[in-house]
């Protein structure tokens, strides 16, 4: 199950995004606005529910 503030990972092959993990931020209508942080930038992207997982305990990369 996806929350806000779960991680999850991007699992669509043919995005831009796939394999990068992020912070759900909101879930609306079957959308979920993911976002991603790297140093000293932030990017809030939106995705189809079906094109995210959640990642499981101890799958968290840092």
């Amino acid at each position: 199950m996806i929350f806000p503030g779960a991680p999850v990972t991007v699992t669509n092959v043919n995005d831009t995004y796939y394999g990068f993990q992020g912070l759900v931020q909101r879930i609306t209508d079957g959308k979920v606005a993911v976002l991603f942080e790297g140093g000293n930038w932030d990017k809030l992207v939106t995705f189809n529910l079906d094109e995210l997982a959640p990642v499981g305990p101890g799958q968290r990369r840092g």
